[in-house]
């Protein structure tokens, strides 16, 4: 059977999670891809962990994987997101700021047009009820 020992107890837990790793945009995903899978295998043999089956996605992972009961479920998967984002770091860095400052560069352009856009449809108070006078653009919020 499938079932393990501990000293007092026969079990036989398995989970299925499902994770996104902090940088693991889709742009440089498939490129490193290989290199998560190691990392998510090494962090699981530290804590004892067997991987039954994994596959990544273009933006998450599935794993399946039998956790003993003396490790709980979610202090496992904190534990995995965090390593595997400080490892995917520090292995990739460079990756992650050349493809995430695009990324912010093309928010702040966008911005400004998405404001417009959000105070045009709200239906926002533009005269000060207390005074009666109207209220600035640069005012508003």
């Amino acid at each position: 059977m499938d079932n393990k020992s501990l000293a007092h107890a026969t079990w036989n837990c398995k989970y299925h999670i499902v994770f996104a790793p902090k940088y693991s945009r889709q742009i440089i995903y498939g490129q490193i891809k290989a290199d998560i899978g190691k990392i998510l295998c090494q962090l699981c043999e530290r804590k004892g962990v067997e991987i039954i089956e994994a596959t990544a996605c273009p933006d998450h992972i599935h794993m399946l994987v039998s956790i003993s009961p003396k490790l709980s479920v979610s202090s496992f998967v904190g534990y995995l997101k965090g390593k595997s984002s400080l490892m995917i770091f520090d292995r990739h860095a460079n990756l992650k700021y050349k493809y995430g400052n695009k990324i912010i560069q093309e928010y702040i352009k966008n911005q400004l047009q998405e404001d417009i856009l959000e105070d045009q449809m709200t239906m926002k108070e533009f005269i000060d009820p207390f005074t009666g006078e109207e209220i600035k653009a640069n005012k508003r919020k």
